[in-house]
């Protein structure tokens, strides 16, 4: 058996909406990014899924086509020592002339196949469609897609006509290259049930076979689904292909956390957009790792029972879950894992894929909406040139056989913890023996992550995050680390031993800054800078949270990194000291500016108060000459924790997009509670007489990618928490003394003074 392979790719989908084509290559900006190639190749892959799409060489006509994009790209992964595995349709319906549907698509794709195969013929391995199966449903059955048709024969007509186009495109390839290999990818999962459902998940289990089924030439009269095709009218077709089957080389399985379904009869357990159902009943259809008991069998369940269905070399063709940056490279790593042990039970997997490796755009509306939604990859694209994530260098370890593993990634994956359940678990049906997953145990303790300032808001919300994500860590208080006593800084870092330190701790109180200015800055700059440098002289990467308070507000633009601090008052004199001598020590420091943090977990922060005071009827002043960047503190913690654990260092900006007055940001918190925004009023700022000056306008961009959400978005999610009948009851708990019995994700947004 060859060696395990480790592959990759970029999310290349061209799919059309209506009349518009959406290219998933031009939206990463690989399109225009021939350099991505030399990124690739680093990771250690040796072969490179990769686009030579219809619709980009010839969206015309059949006969005007343009190579020379893919002519440059070609030779270039072939000098950089990969193999293209190249792929002639990618969940899409072909150039405006065709679609799935036309009678005349199969014999027009093979013409174009064999134009590639004469233009390429070295290239040896082709995946000429893409899912079959997957994009007849989202295109024929379901509607999503062009040519948004919901009907069951013409499914199974776009799939016979994608069939078809695979069986001819290959014989025009191997008339060219004789040698040419057939790699067959498709989205393959499990539909589990209750028993009540058990018709309905039979049949799922029984269509989910049947891009390989056919081109296998395994649909013969006692196949499960050959009556049903049979009287749709297929009956020649199925014959047709029976005598001329095309059976893949290789099984290409993609399996995403989405690919297990599980279907349950009591529809009032789930939401109004979870519900289905067929001619028969009602169903909800939900993602199994969110309600199964037991837990679906996954990646190394579907991989298994390929295996044995076909008795052909396997790979894992996609291998990609949008997830926070440590979930990532677990998925990743434990595809790697269990391709080998599949292998050594005899199973012929030929090779896991690092899919989308450039990220993705919309998928989580399944590319219906072009909105801007992006899933981080192994390299962040957002802006600039593709800045490598942790995912990155956990490829090149497994690619290249260089590197460790990163110790914020160790331990189970949340699909594997009890986190997984979104739903009532429900018990699916068993009936025959199935693959089981494995967990592999015997790793070492992890080192901890250390954050500074338990008893601060926002290293308590560090901690919660770091629980809900599955990532080891240390939080101390004052008594065990004073950030006034080096001793004490040494001797905790140097006995946990951990793999990066977070400073949550500092003053936080900026008015009293103003008479307390020794204290403010023993705290902020003294304090700080003495961690830093005792995180330098061992390696240490750290984090330091800074503020919008540097700057002097004389702009007419939001701030970026880049800009030179002026602060008005001592509490950003400390911070912007601070910063200056952390990144004057050199070592990994990285330092976030954040500003006006909201969280529906802390009751001293401003949107909790503007629900106190709005809420209970009586009028709110607040500032409407101080412009900001409002920071939701869940988005905050899961940024800073995705940025540290992908070795980031310098100065960052993470706030919220959008700027408002605190007027203006009270109105919109009142809005999106349904409280009466004219209780709000707003006032200059000198009417409330602080100590402190602030900046007038002194909102947070950014140079760097993106990687906060809208401040809509995020007020939408604090509404959504601070007015659910369990969060009210927990709060409601909390006030009269009795015990927290509900377990939050991140919450809380002061530091501990130190």
């Amino acid at each position: 058996m060859p060696e395990l392979e480790l592959w990759g790719g970029h999310e290349c989908t061209v799919n059309r909406v209506g009349g518009a084509f959406h290219d998933q290559t031009v939206r990463s900006g690989h399109h225009h990014r021939i350099e991505d190639l030399e990124r690739f190749a680093e990771l250690g892959l040796s072969a490179l899924r990769y686009p030579v799409l219809w619709e980009r060489v010839a969206p015309r006509r059949p006969d005007d086509l343009d190579w020379s994009w893919t002519d440059e790209r070609l030779a270039r992964i072939r000098d950089l020592g990969m193999r293209p595995i190249a792929g002639l349709l990618h969940h899409g319906s072909g150039p405006r002339y065709t679609s799935l549907v036309d009678p005349g698509f199969a014999e027009a794709f093979a013409g174009y196949a064999r134009a590639a195969a004469e233009r390429y013929p070295w290239v040896a391995e082709w995946t000429p469609v893409n899912e079959p199966l997957t994009t007849a449903r989202f295109s024929a059955l379901y509607g999503h897609w062009y040519p948004h048709l919901a009907d069951e024969h013409m499914f199974w007509a776009a799939l016979f006509n994608q069939i078809d186009a695979t069986r001819m495109a290959m014989r025009e390839i191997r008339r060219v290259n004789p040698h040419a290999k057939l790699i067959q990818t498709e989205d393959l999962g499990r539909t589990y049930s209750t028993r009540a459902v058990k018709h309905q998940a039979d049949y799922d289990n029984a269509r989910r076979w049947m891009t390989w089924d056919l081109l296998s030439g395994l649909v013969k009269p006692d196949h499960l689904l050959w009556p049903r095709l049979e009287s749709l009218g297929f009956g020649d077709r199925l014959r047709a292909i029976l005598d001329d089957p095309c059976p893949p080389d290789v099984l290409g399985v993609n399996h995403y956390l989405t690919s297990d379904r599980f279907l349950d009869h009591r529809v009032d357990d789930y939401p109004p957009e979870r519900h289905g159902g067929n001619q028969f009943m009602a169903y909800a259809d939900v993602e199994a790792v969110r309600v199964a008991l037991p837990a679906p069998a996954g990646l190394e369940g579907v991989l298994e029972e390929a295996w044995s269905r076909y008795r052909r070399p396997v790979a894992v063709t996609e291998s990609h879950n949008g997830c926070t940056r440590e979930e990532q490279v677990r998925w990743v790593r434990e595809a790697w894992e269990v391709a080998h042990r599949l292998r050594a039970r005899g199973a012929d997997v030929r090779a896991v894929t690092a899919w989308a490796l450039l990220g993705t755009y919309d998928w989580n509306s399944l590319l219906t909406r072009h909105i801007g939604h992006y899933e981080v990859g192994a390299f962040d694209v957002r802006t600039g040139a593709p800045r490598p994530t942790a995912i990155a260098a956990e490829l090149k370890r497994l690619g290249t056989g260089s590197g460790e593993i990163h110790p914020a990634t160790q331990g189970p994956g949340w699909w594997r913890r009890d986190i997984r359940m979104e739903f009532r678990p429900a018990f699916r049906t068993v009936d025959s023996p199935e693959p089981r997953p494995e967990w592999r145990t015997g790793q070492p303790p992890a080192r901890p992550l250390l954050i500074v300032g338990a008893t601060g808001t926002l290293g308590k919300a560090l901690a919660r995050a770091c629980e809900w994500r599955g990532i080891d860590y240390l939080l101390t208080s004052r008594e065990q680390l004073s950030l006034a006593d080096e001793a004490s800084i040494a001797r905790v870092l140097d006995e946990s031993a951990p793999w990066g330190v977070i400073n949550a701790a500092g003053w936080v109180r900026v008015d009293d800054a103003e008479a307390e200015a020794a204290a403010c800055m023993a705290a902020n700059a003294d304090g700080a800078v003495r961690l830093a440098r005792l995180c330098r002289d061992r390696s240490l990467p750290m984090v330091g949270y800074s503020s919008d308070l540097v700057f002097d507000g004389r702009t007419d633009r939001p701030y970026v990194e880049s800009d030179a601090p002026r602060p008005l008052n001592v509490y950003g004199q400390s911070k912007a000291q601070a910063e200056a001598e952390i990144l004057d020590l050199g070592g990994q420091p990285l330092m976030i500016r954040t500003a006006a943090f909201f969280s529906p977990f802390d009751a001293f922060n401003f949107a909790s108060h503007v629900l106190r005071t709005v809420g209970s009827g009586r009028e709110l002043t607040a500032a409407e000459d101080l412009v900001v960047s409002p920071t939701y503190v869940p988005d905050l913690v899961d940024a800073t924790l995705d940025l540290l654990i992908d070795g980031e260092t310098g100065i960052r900006h993470l706030a919220n997009t959008g700027e408002v007055s605190w007027a203006e940001f009270a109105r919109r918190i009142a809005r999106a509670l349904g409280l009466d925004e004219r209780l709000v009023r707003g006032v200059a700022c000198a009417t409330f007489g602080w100590p402190a000056p602030r900046p007038a306008y002194a909102p947070l961009g950014t140079e760097h990618a993106q990687v906060m959400p809208s401040l809509e978005n995020a007020i939408a999610r604090y509404a959504a928490i601070v007015t659910d009948a369990e969060f009210v009851a927990e709060a409601e708990a909390i006030a009269d003394g009795r015990p927290n019995l509900f377990m939050r994700s991140p919450r809380g947004e002061q530091q501990e003074e130190a």
